[in-house]
């Protein structure tokens, strides 16, 4: 079941704030999944006059992999519960590009494959348009 998102916030569900915060909206999602879109901006951490390089994506995944945990979360212990962020381990990555030009639009789809009580295996697939840039397997624990 899809989650209403219009009763939260970014902030409610995310740890991140300021230039930390690279999703700029949530397309849709519940608590396994979630899709989201980033505009890529020169405020982002690693990027430079060409765009963002494509480690980015790792940043990306792991945020979007925060929105279904946040709303997991939400459901589970209220919208005021503690968004302690996770640790995040990289299994597998594979970026089809070097870097994503400034002012572009990427919409990044993670799913949790596993989960087992506060261990998640997410799987990621990041977009330019409807091309994939990006492939990303992300192993989360939380304290």
């Amino acid at each position: 079941m899809i989650t209403k998102l219009s009763n939260y916030t970014l902030e409610d569900i995310l740890p991140h704030r300021g230039n930390m915060l690279l999703i700029d909206g949530i397309v849709e999602a519940d608590e396994t999944y979630a899709v989201t879109t980033s505009v890529i901006r020169p405020s982002y951490p690693l990027t430079d006059s060409s765009g963002a390089k494509s480690l980015i994506m790792v940043e990306l995944a792991a945020q979007t992999a925060g929105v279904c945990n946040g709303l997991d979360r939400i459901k589970e212990k209220g919208v005021d519960s503690s968004k302690m962020g996770w640790l995040v381990g990289i299994k597998r990555a594979k970026f089809h590009v070097e870097s994503i030009p400034m002012g572009t639009t990427v919409v990044t789809r993670s799913e949790n494959v596993h989960k087992y009580d506060k261990l998640r295996e997410v799987s990621a697939v990041i977009r330019m348009g409807e091309t994939v840039i990006g492939e990303i397997t992300l192993q989360l624990y939380q304290l």
